[in-house]
């Protein structure tokens, strides 16, 4: 693992070469197809070095992160051309992909827990140095306290587990079990506030709508991951207490599931209906996992890697539409059909994806999902039925408002998609689709 973190560190001083831009954007997909290559074999614990290491559910999560960096260079086609701070944007994405990497690959707790909140750092600048509005700064504050709200108790609760057990070793956890309900608050309020849970995702829809493009790819396509990666290590610690009181957390986050899917009905802000739609599938995703058993485990994490690519294209879809109407209000952003056709057949596979729709990987997460949820409790159904109801409502009426209606005659300036534009969103649609190839469908016979 150190060999691919020194390759990111000497990447850095080429952030202050001109016209290096694109090279640093091809180093990083070359780096995650190395990287792909040589953690072939995950069946067990692989590339093992110092803290760190790799296992199947990190993998997969690093992979999604350095392909979302990689993205974001490639959708932040306007900081080239108007070359703001650029060499200072190159060298936060890859301070940023550096934190999330040792995030994941963290087998110290306490690391973990140093990364995990590191990975704010960038992010918040990103929100405030190349955000759009002057309302950055209070997007900037909500995300910062927030987080740093739970913070604390989690790192308190750390040193307790240490002081019981004498080791920081994630793998180790799983031989202790704990039943204090002090110490469960503690540390899974934290992640549910990363998630974001219902009744604690307000920073979300503020710091979307005012991040600039990289910022909404980065946290829709991998913050909100950094949440459920640390429920899915630390729930073995507390087995027996979730057993009682995870249906709890069930209940908040599907009924929380429901109201966020009316609330997207209500925007007018295309960013802010992603926003609030995310929401609502990482409530499915904190349902799976409060199941405890395998089902939920599994879909959870499928959804979790499907809704970052979905996500995230969605994202760049509303910003080409903003870099040429200037605005991303659904009462202005009318009839792209006429101008660009070739575009809403990007619009509408996105909507396919974010409705969970065959053959993408958020339909055989949420299929899982709901099998998970289902057989943990039948009254789940009536939740989970609304849910997947309104994601396929939302997903439409963003879609026909956009695309179908008369167009905006005050449109002076226009042209077409460009070739980048296309690649990016392929690049976003094409694993999204294509792993469900790798699903091992045995399992579910």
């Amino acid at each position: 693992m150190m060999k691919f973190l020194l390759y990111i560190c000497f990447m850095m001083p080429l952030c202050f070469f001109k016209n290096m831009f694109w090279l640093v954007q091809m180093m990083l997909f070359i780096f995650m197809f190395l990287f792909m290559i040589v953690s072939m074999n995950l069946m067990n614990f692989c590339n093992l070095s110092y803290m760190f290491g790799c296992d199947m559910i990190s993998f997969g999560l690093i992979l999604l992160s350095i392909w979302i960096c990689s993205l974001m260079i490639m959708a932040s086609e306007n900081l080239f051309k108007t070359k703001y701070y650029l060499n200072l944007f190159l060298m936060n994405i890859l301070f940023l992909l550096i934190m999330l990497y040792l995030t994941f690959s963290s087998m110290n707790i306490l690391m973990f827990y140093l990364f995990f909140e590191g990975s704010l750092i960038p992010t918040l600048i990103l929100i405030l140095g190349w955000g759009y509005q002057p309302e950055r700064i209070q997007a900037g504050l909500y995300l910062l306290f927030y987080t740093l709200f739970v913070s604390l108790p989690l790192m308190m609760s750390l040193f307790f587990i240490f002081n019981d057990m004498n080791t920081m070793i994630i793998y180790m956890y799983k031989f202790y079990q704990n039943t204090s309900l002090i110490l469960y608050l503690s540390m899974i309020l934290a992640f549910f506030v990363k998630m974001p849970m219902y009744f604690v995702h307000l920073w979300l829809p503020k710091a979307h709508v005012e991040a600039p493009i990289s910022g909404s790819m980065i946290l829709a396509g991998v913050m909100l991951k950094l949440g459920g990666y640390g429920l899915l290590r630390i729930m073995i610690i507390f087995q027996g207490l979730t057993m009682k009181i995870g249906w709890i957390w069930v209940v908040i986050s599907l009924l929380g599931g429901v109201f966020v899917s009316l609330k997207c009905f209500c925007q007018v802000d295309m960013k802010s209906l992603i926003a609030y739609s995310s929401v609502a599938h990482m409530g499915m995703v904190i349902g799976g996992i409060m199941t405890l058993n395998y089902w939920g485990i599994y879909g959870s994490y499928i959804l979790m890697i499907g809704h970052g690519l979905c996500s995230s294209g969605m994202f760049c879809l509303s910003n080409i539409n903003y870099e040429r109407l200037g605005t991303r209000s659904l009462f202005m952003n009318k009839g792209m059909m006429n101008f660009m056709p070739s575009m809403s057949l990007w619009w509408f596979l996105f909507m396919v994806g974010n409705m969970a729709a065959p053959p993408t990987m958020n339909f055989f997460g949420e299929l899982k999902l709901i099998n998970s949820l289902v057989s943990w409790s039948w009254v789940t159904m009536i939740m989970l039925m609304l849910i997947s109801f309104f994601s396929a409502g939302y997903s439409l009426y963003l879609f026909s408002y956009s695309q179908h209606g008369v167009y905006n005659l005050g449109l002076y300036s226009f042209y077409s998609g460009v070739s980048r534009e296309y690649l990016l969103l392929f690049l976003h649609w094409f694993p999204l689709n294509i792993f469900i190839f790798k699903f091992d469908f045995s399992i579910w016979i």
